[in-house]
């Protein structure tokens, strides 16, 4: 920081200089943590919303990851969960099944699932909500299949 040597008290220009360099720094650090594995936790979303454990759904310490409950996905139809990176579908009534949500063309996130197919936004890649495989390019992959199992009414990332 500059001081002015002519006297005791900062000058303008070094104060703002030194709140820029805070500024910088702040940013700097927190953005030399990403991907590290050293971000904070996810909150947890708010009772009811998309990403929420169902109503009495029970937690053994955190090993459980509940996502939603199986009424919440519609059949035909699913749901991005972009916090854990996962798209629950439900292709035909009670199969649910789940895939990763990034796009097998260029890594973007898929955005959502309409129409019987999970949708990226970046390109207009299309995937089968029954089996994650490539209904529209220009991806040419599928979606990598992602563990889940249904306990109760509640599904579960494994």
């Amino acid at each position: 920081m500059y001081v002015d040597e002519t006297s005791s008290t900062l000058t303008r220009r070094a104060v703002v200089a030194g709140a820029c360099g805070a500024a910088c720094v702040a940013a700097l650090s927190a953005c030399s943590s990403y991907g590290s594995g050293g971000a904070p936790a996810p909150a947890a979303p708010a009772p009811g919303a998309p990403g929420a454990a169902p109503s009495g759904a029970a937690s053994s310490g955190g090993s459980v990851n509940v996502l939603t409950s199986t009424a919440d996905i519609p059949v035909g139809g699913g749901t991005v969960f972009a916090e854990q990176q996962v798209v629950v579908t439900q292709p035909t009534a009670g199969e649910f099944k789940a895939f990763s949500s990034t796009c097998t063309h260029q890594g973007c996130a898929v955005g959502e699932v309409a129409g019987g197919t999970i949708n990226c936004p970046c390109h207009g890649s299309r995937f089968a909500v029954a089996d994650g495989s490539v209904v529209q390019g220009p991806a040419t992959s599928p979606l990598p299949e992602k563990d889940i199992q249904v306990e109760g009414s509640s599904i579960v990332l494994a």
